[in-house]
């Protein structure tokens, strides 16, 4: 009976080998049947977002079979770009949303659980379960984390009586209820003086608010203003001119160094803290604004895992080569997008473009080639959305700050084939080109286009 017993083992144990592991390695195959679940892959990607689908796809494809892990824990994934269009009630949520088990690349192996430890030196990862997973390679994509606690009264006010925000699953919904109830007063919106992505979005429904208010009749009953804690409406000059000639053209006030500290919800008012010379008080001295609807884009900041990790840079963005974006310690790590230190605009378009660049470098390392050849030049684009079908499309080097700009037209004037690309275009790129692995940015259409950018 005992012998019968070990002989089913042994046959359940081949059966799922055969099953589970066509194509990976033979360790992998009876680690995995020892186990119970596989523990060991080639490569680990750490993150499901845009990033880590993208090199998944292409990495599971080159690789076979089980050879690479997605650690991601939400059952859904958010095409988070759009939600600026949600927020302004011009596409729903849904058109937003796509389960992740669609997602996930044909060979890969999901892991349903979040990341809670690195430990480059033992090449392993803990997950929140407590189950350990190695790697020969990692690929961290891991996105960042909004920080509503670091503003006091945030957490509690958000989502409830006129406090939305555009960068939250839970809140963008929000955004556009509250628009549609406001009957004038203030609009208030907010940007942080961290580290964000997508750093154009916290101006760009001021703007589409703005629209909606002189199309319902609200306008000359409403003040728009825009709190930003930096120095500059945007990083880049060419730019940041546009939209200063856009906001003065729409009313819009925009406040420099007015980092949002505190939301009293009670008395409605929005408390900003001075952070450099201004009309409107020294530095380190707070003002305070009343409001009757406030869009809140909250600080942002590194995962606490990876922080925590000896991957970190101090702040706790994980510290990559910004030419190469291997790390700069450990040769078989890797990161791209928002978790990255790199110093550019943490946007998708950044991310397509850093996603090529990962793959090549790490399948070339897989080959046995010891120096990355292939390199990222800090390209970035924010479409700056200014009203339906206007929009400024800012392409630049987040490295050099000169843009790099793919048509012939000037990018910095509001135009509607702009905004037809973005709003119609790109959506359809990144659910069947850019999640998939195939679309690695403009630079191939800049380059025919514009036959002397050598970027």
């Amino acid at each position: 009976m005992a012998s019968l017993t070990r002989i089913s083992k042994i046959a359940s144990q081949k059966s799922f080998i055969l099953k589970q592991a066509s194509g990976a390695s033979l360790y992998r195959f009876f680690a995995s049947a020892a186990s119970g679940s596989p523990s060991s892959y080639k490569v680990v990607v750490i993150g499901g977002g845009a990033g880590g689908l993208s090199v998944a796809s292409t990495l599971s494809e080159k690789l076979g079979s089980g050879e690479v892990a997605v650690v991601e824990p939400s059952p859904v994934h958010n095409q988070q770009p759009l939600w600026t269009f949600v927020g302004a009630g011009i596409k729903s949520m849904a058109e937003t949303q796509r389960p992740t088990s669609e997602l996930i690349p044909q060979g890969s192996v999901w892991i349903k659980e979040a990341a809670a430890e690195i430990d480059p030196d033992q090449n392993s990862v803990k997950l929140a379960n407590g189950q350990k997973i190695n790697y020969d390679y990692l690929v961290v994509a891991a996105g960042i984390k909004l920080d509503f606690e670091a503003v006091k009264g945030l957490s509690s006010a958000i989502g409830k009586n006129g406090v939305a925000s555009n960068y939250s699953a839970d809140y963008v919904e929000k955004t556009w209820e509250y628009l549609q109830n406001f009957k004038g007063g203030n609009a208030v919106f907010t940007m942080p003086s961290t580290p964000i992505k997508c750093a154009g979005a916290p101006q760009k429904i001021a703007y589409l608010a703005e629209e909606y208010l002189r199309e319902k009749g609200l306008r000359d009953k409403s003040n728009i203003v825009y709190n930003t804690g930096l120095g500059k409406i945007f990083a880049i000059d060419k730019y940041a001119e546009a939209l200063t000639k856009v906001a003065e053209s729409r009313g819009v006030k925009v406040n420099l160094f007015h980092d949002l500290v505190e939301v009293k919800p009670e008395e409605r008012k929005a408390i900003f803290k001075i952070t450099g010379s201004t009309p409107a008080g020294p530095v380190g001295e707070t003002v305070e604004i009343p409001y009757d609807f406030l869009h809140v884009t909250p600080p942002m900041k590194a995962h606490e895992f990876l922080k925590n990790s000896k991957l970190s840079n101090g702040v706790g963005f994980v510290d990559v080569d910004q030419s190469t974006l291997r790390h700069t310690k450990y040769k078989n790590v890797y990161s791209l997008g928002d978790c990255s230190s790199l110093p550019t605009s943490k946007t998708a378009a950044a991310v397509a473009a850093q996603s090529g660049v990962v793959k090549d470098n790490l399948l070339a390392n897989i080959n046995g080639v010891e120096t990355p050849t292939s390199t990222y030049n800090g390209y970035t684009s924010c479409p700056l959305i200014t009203g339906k079908n206007k929009l400024i499309l800012a392409e630049f080097s987040g490295y050099t700050g000169k843009p790099l700009e793919t048509f012939a037209f000037d990018q910095s004037k509001e135009n509607p084939f702009s905004y037809w690309l973005t709003s119609s275009v790109i959506p359809n790129i990144y659910w069947n080109s850019f999640l998939s692995g195939s679309w690695r940015g403009p630079g191939p259409f800049r380059r025919f286009l514009n036959p002397g950018d050598s970027n």
